[in-house]
């Protein structure tokens, strides 16, 4: 699953989230120990948003990273991108919801002038694109000079003692997981099959610099195996 490419991943995956709209949350909170919450804060940290400033959370899901900006700064324009529908519903219903701008979107073709937001940040969405580099670039054109780039994900664990046990987490603990929270094991091994196929951390880094992006950097979480990136235009 997490090898397909182009249109046919694309497909996968917005039927995948789409079905797991209603659940995607909470199983989140379980994966992660309640700890996802905190590494959205830290994206928001780092997007370093002017009073006032314009926000866009793409690959939104049901928009946890712009309803925690608007949290914090009521007079931000945060829009929030997805190509799913199913998940944004969601997003819409929760309090705040109806602060956020909603927009059906492809990542890879975002329908905004260029130099249009302060920051541009993403929760779990790179590993689903299919074209890693197109994306960077569409985020790229749509900052404003100077303008932050943030990203949450996952990445493959580096080979060191933790290894074994974070293999025995992704590829046993987190499909039953889904099947007790979702009733849902098949979609969630997904998540382990995207995770080892990704990028590394390194790797992720270097295709924002082809990008274009500077000031670039990461740090790990979860035994190495999630990670945030940043950049700046």
């Amino acid at each position: 699953m997490a090898q397909l490419s182009g249109r046919e991943r694309a497909a996968y995956v917005k039927s995948m989230f789409a079905h797991l709209a209603r659940t995607y949350d909470r199983a989140n909170r379980w994966m992660t120990w309640g700890q996802d919450v905190r590494w959205r804060r830290q994206v928001i940290d780092l997007a370093h948003l002017p009073a006032g400033g314009r926000l866009l959370d793409i690959g939104t899901g049901t928009g946890e990273l712009a309803l925690e900006a608007l949290r914090r700064d009521g007079s931000l324009l945060a829009v929030g991108g997805d190509f799913t529908l199913e998940m944004m519903r969601i997003g819409k219903a929760r309090k705040g919801g109806e602060f956020v701008r909603w927009l059906c979107t492809d990542a890879l073709e975002l329908p905004f002038p260029a130099e249009s937001f302060d920051a541009v940040a993403s929760g779990y969405l790179m590993r689903n694109v299919s074209d890693v580099l197109q994306a960077w670039r569409e985020q790229y054109r749509v900052l404003k000079p100077s303008g932050k780039v943030v990203c949450l994900d996952t990445t493959p664990p580096p080979k060191d003692g933790w290894h074994f046990p974070v293999w025995i987490y992704l590829r046993m603990i987190i499909p039953a997981i889904g099947q007790i929270v979702a009733g849902e094991a098949k979609a969630y091994r997904y998540l382990p099959e995207s995770t080892q196929y990704f990028m590394r951390a390194e790797e992720l880094l270097e295709s924002m610099r082809m990008a274009g992006f500077k000031e670039v950097g990461f740090r790990r979480f979860m035994v190495g195996t999630m990670a945030i990136h940043w950049g700046c235009k």
